[in-house]
């Protein structure tokens, strides 16, 4: 804070020049710094519980699923685990964000609105599992399977309104959901009764 040349084009603020520090905590008075950690911690818990949900629902070792036909283009199953590991971290990121962001901008309106979107997404998600795996209703698992297509394209459709970066970075999730929309419709295909 030694030179002052700028001062004599636009002369000393309102209440002096100040130190970086001071002048950040100015800036940040009244916000809560700690929203996104906080956000991102419920998220986080919300996205964890419908992934262990879903881990533990899920049954391919039942000979039900084993003799189910299956086509060539199903990936193997070890690809799943890992797939879905990246998925939730994702979900859980850019989610908390969007509602972090909302919070901040005081629309605790949208927030909550964003919040139950993604609430009914998580519940579709670890609900077909169990319809798929322990039902062994086939139609009714793609058709579930579709809802949650559609209901991931609405998260990726609303993360993109909030900034296009994040609808980019979520979009993956809504091309792995349509693809099992289109892989569970397929084995309900070759499974009829």
């Amino acid at each position: 804070m030694k030179e002052r040349d700028l001062e004599s084009y636009v002369g000393t603020p309102p209440g002096g020049n100040q130190s970086f520090a001071d002048a950040l905590a100015a800036a940040n008075e009244g916000t809560d710094t700690r929203r996104w950690q906080k956000t991102l911690g419920a998220v986080g818990a919300a996205v964890a519980t419908c992934g262990a949900i879903s881990s533990a629902l899920v049954k391919t070792d039942s000979p039900s699923y084993r003799k189910l036909s299956k086509p060539s283009w199903q990936p193997p199953a070890a690809v799943f685990p890992l797939v879905w590991t990246a998925l939730y971290a994702d979900i859980a990121v850019i989610n908390s964000l969007v509602i972090a962001d909302s919070l901040e901008d005081s629309d605790t309106s949208a927030a909550r609105t964003h919040a139950g979107a993604l609430g009914l997404t998580l519940l579709l998600n670890a609900g077909w599992c169990g319809v798929f795996f322990r039902s062994r209703r086939r139609g009714l698992a793609a058709a579930w399977a579709g809802a949650l297509a559609v209901s991931s394209a609405d998260l990726v459709r609303r993360a993109w309104k909030s900034a296009p970066e994040r609808g980019v970075v979520l979009a993956p999730y809504a091309a792995w959901t349509g693809f099992a929309m289109l892989l569970s419709a397929e084995i309900a295909r070759r499974n009829r009764r």
